[in-house]
């Protein structure tokens, strides 16, 4: 790397890790404000807090809106070096404008393999720390002190051939009632099992049923038995009928993948957003690249309006990502649009704004 490479790159990063360290400051600062009397109601000195809830709720919004203020730091720290004529001295010795761009390939790229990384393992632990006192002490509808009761029955699949359901599932004391489940062979019931309530046994790590009535289905005859109390091991967990809305946010992307494939298996209503978190943590880091180039390319160029009218720019290039963000992740968890392509669309449609600007631009 060159002397222009590292100048470009310190400005780069400086304005970046300033600009979202203040941010962060920020997000604190308010969140404490509309949190306060819920921190108070938890009994938590300032410290436990700290390592309780802001350990995880900073790093968990510096990753939310990581790639604006990718896209803002370019934005400002370039139309700053055009307004000083700075890019236009570059351009007129000699540098080539593909060469004064490689300084933005390597800034953008470096900070999607660290966003990528992040997003892998420490975002994850992150918010699970964030979700859990979330759940705990603010969201007071959360699965932690929540009833789930006949309104939201529980139904799902345990396995490729057996499904299940719960009524009125108590996620604090871990017990439901009126469970049922079968068990299929190609298109016949073979085997049914109905209990008036169901409950974990933490002794036997086990689910311990009551009023248990079993029906083992042949071709021509049926055998029922009936048992007062029968401990069956099942393969689902307490765990896995808690409906935390936390649960994409908190699963490593290793963990994300087999929980996909466990809804999956479980014919999960859910399973698109899941799939969309997935893909989502591979995609962001192109965007982050991309915003990089769009931002390079836009503030490069020196404009009577300065810094101002780049920002505005901006700011309308951000809104219509996020735009489309939102409306292809809606379009897949509602409607039929697959999960991978509602992931990868608006880089698919920023990377033609990418080329058109390019084209465009003075060089």
């Amino acid at each position: 790397m060159k002397k222009l490479d590292w100048y470009i790159l310190k400005k780069f990063l400086t304005v970046f890790f300033f600009s979202i360290f203040l941010f962060a400051v920020i997000a604190v600062v308010i969140d404490v404000s509309e949190k306060t009397d819920d921190f108070v109601k938890s009994g938590f000195s300032a410290g436990e807090i700290f390592t309780r809830y802001y350990i995880g709720f900073i790093p968990h919004i510096i990753a939310l809106l990581f790639p604006l203020f990718v896209f803002i730091a370019v934005i400002f720290f370039t139309s700053k070096m055009a307004g000083q004529t700075e890019i236009i001295a570059i351009l007129a010795s000699g540098i080539t404008y593909d060469r004064w761009l490689r300084p933005y390939w390597l800034g953008g790229a470096l900070l999607g393999v660290l966003l990528w990384v992040s997003n892998f393992w420490f975002i994850p632990k992150a918010n699970t720390i964030r979700g859990s006192f979330e759940a705990a002490y603010v969201d007071s509808r959360s699965s932690y002190n929540a009833l789930v009761r006949g309104s939201s029955d529980i139904y799902f699949r345990i396995d490729s051939f057996t499904y299940a359901g719960i009524y009125a599932y108590d996620t604090s004391f871990n017990r439901g009632s009126s469970f049922f489940a079968y068990q299929m062979n190609k298109d016949k019931i073979i085997y049914n099992i109905r209990a008036s309530d169901i409950i974990w046994d933490t002794a036997t790590k086990s689910w311990m049923l009551s009023d248990v009535i079993e029906r083992n289905i042949y071709d021509n005859r049926e055998v029922v038995t009936y048992s007062p109390t029968l401990h069956k091991k099942f393969a689902f967990k307490p765990v896995d009928l808690e409906k935390d809305k936390y649960t994409k946010d908190k699963l490593t992307t290793p963990e994300l993948i087999k929980q996909i494939n466990l809804e999956a298996l479980r014919g999960s209503e859910g399973l698109n957003e899941l799939k969309i978190e997935r893909y989502r943590r591979d995609a962001t880091p192109l965007t982050v690249l991309l915003l990089t180039l769009i931002g390079g390319i836009i503030a490069g160029r020196k404009v009577r309006g300065g810094s101002g009218s780049h920002l505005a720019l901006g700011f309308m290039i951000a809104a219509l990502f996020i735009i489309t963000d939102r409306f292809s992740t809606i379009f897949s968890t509602k409607g039929n649009l697959p999960p991978l392509i509602a992931a990868w669309i608006p880089n698919l449609i920023f990377i033609w704004v990418v080329y058109y600007l390019y084209k465009k631009a003075a060089k």
